[in-house]
């Protein structure tokens, strides 16, 4: 069953490896001459998250996994055994140490690397990737410090190299059919957005192995996958420290760092009970994790200003009991939609009835983007949904050009900034905190990407 998905998956991917959309060389007329045929990628942290990437570029024939790497044996083994299922060779494999990834980017036969890893070691290896001359792809959120969003920039003009942040949500169907109806003008000129990350991660937060899924209430060295680092953030850090995945979308739909940039922040968190809740309940009050003061706010409200006049509320929610949302809602001067996988409602004036919402079903026909009209069954052989498969084609396709991405190091520094202003910002009863200029000044002449170019 696996080699026949494989086989049909390698298919349509030679289809859209031939004319694949969303690619900077279509928008910008770059110089084919120079396209690599086969794409030799590494993959830097081969967790969860990193081995869904690696099985997406399995089921590529212009791609070949050079080199792995990860601290965790058993990750590496688990990787191992799926190239070879995949009917590939083995690559070099590193992981001796925290460093050894170092190793890993000295390889010349390498041109791409993937970064997977927990969030403290974003920045540092995505830098360094950079340094060696690798065309770079960074999980999120990109960076954790004014510094390393900085870093990040620093790096990619220094060296030339390319950064690209793997936001995934970007290529959600409805978020690019609404992306659509944007540009089209659909909601007139824009004016407001919400978005956020409202996701029960307590779980996740809490998981030793041992006593069973939603019931753990270990973390840190006694923790298992993301509970070994994730979870330490909430104890140390009142911020939204997980803000992509609502604002890359918006940012994306009224050009953020290419003609609009954001300006200002202000954000306020709730107070922290969810976390010490959970634990009483699952672990007991006398359990040594109860006695802990957590920083980070159940529910943290983030609201953003652009040079253009939008404003955006950011909204992060991942220590309450909810059903996942990230609770977009676009509005300009001609109407309003809210859309998530529970709510998808509509109204414009003089096309809806007055006053009231309408379902979303035929505009989301009307406005579908053409990717996901053409390989939407592609698509959702990967992971999320199907977003996971036009992500990593973004990127492999965008490397093999050697040219910018849709998603740069400018939009990871930016839209990863609002975790240490936010920070700041709570620190100071809500005072208002100005954004870095990441781009120097060229947001004023900077082409917005043109995400709904296709060419097949």
């Amino acid at each position: 069953m696996e080699s026949n998905s494989r086989r049909s998956f390698l298919k349509k991917t030679a289809v859209v490896g031939a004319g694949i959309s969303l690619m900077p060389n279509f928008a910008y007329g770059a110089n084919f001459n120079n396209k690599k045929e086969i794409l030799k990628v590494a993959f830097i942290g081969v967790g969860l998250r990193g081995i869904g990437h690696l099985a997406n570029a399995l089921k590529r024939k212009d791609v070949e996994v050079t080199a792995i790497c990860d601290i965790d044996p058993d990750r590496i083994k688990v990787s191992l055994e799926r190239i070879k299922k995949a009917g590939f060779k083995a690559p070099k494999v590193f992981g001796k140490g925290e460093h050894d990834y170092k190793n890993l980017l000295a390889l010349e036969e390498i041109d791409a690397v993937i970064i997977s890893t927990p969030w403290l070691w974003h920045t540092k290896m995505a830098v360094d990737s950079m340094k060696a001359g690798k065309y770079t792809g960074l999980e999120v959120s990109a960076a954790n410090t004014m510094e390393e969003c900085w870093d990040l920039v620093n790096t990619h003009e220094e060296t030339g190299s390319h950064l690209m942040i793997l936001e995934n949500v970007n290529y959600r169907r409805d978020v690019l059919a609404v992306l659509n109806m944007v540009k089209q003008n659909v909601f007139g000129e824009m004016l407001h957005f919400r978005c956020g990350y409202k996701h029960d991660l307590r779980f996740v937060k809490f998981n030793d192995g041992k006593t069973g899924y939603g019931k753990g209430v270990e973390f840190g060295e006694k923790g298992i996958s993301e509970a070994a680092w994730r979870t330490q953030h909430s104890l140390l850090r009142n911020a939204d420290v997980y803000p992509t995945h609502g604002l890359g979308p918006v940012a994306t739909m009224i050009d953020v760092n290419r003609g609009n940039r954001f300006v200002s922040i202000s954000s306020n968190a709730t107070k922290a009970i969810g976390l010490n809740k959970y634990i009483v309940e699952n672990g007991g009050k006398d359990h040594p994790n109860a006695k802990l003061k957590w920083k980070q706010g159940d529910i943290i409200t983030s609201t953003i200003e652009t040079a253009n006049g939008e404003t955006i509320i950011v909204t992060h929610d991942v220590n309450s009991p909810r059903p996942y949302s990230l609770g977009f809602e676009v509005q300009g001067a001609q109407g309003i939609a809210e859309f998530d996988f529970h709510t998808q409602r509509i109204h414009i004036e003089g096309k809806t009835k007055a006053h009231n919402w309408e379902g979303m079903d035929e505009w989301f026909k009307k406005y579908d983007h053409p990717l996901w009209k053409k390989f939407g069954d592609s698509a959702t052989e990967a992971g999320h949904g199907g977003i996971d498969f036009f992500v990593l084609n973004a990127f492999v396709e965008s490397a093999k050009e050697n040219i910018a991405p849709p998603m740069d190091a400018y939009d990871a520094a930016a839209w990863s900034a609002v975790t240490p202003l936010s920070e700041v910002s709570i620190e100071n009863n809500g005072e208002a905190q100005d954004f870095p200029d990441f781009t120097r000044g060229n947001w004023i002449k900077r082409k917005p990407y043109n995400w709904m170019k296709s060419s097949f």
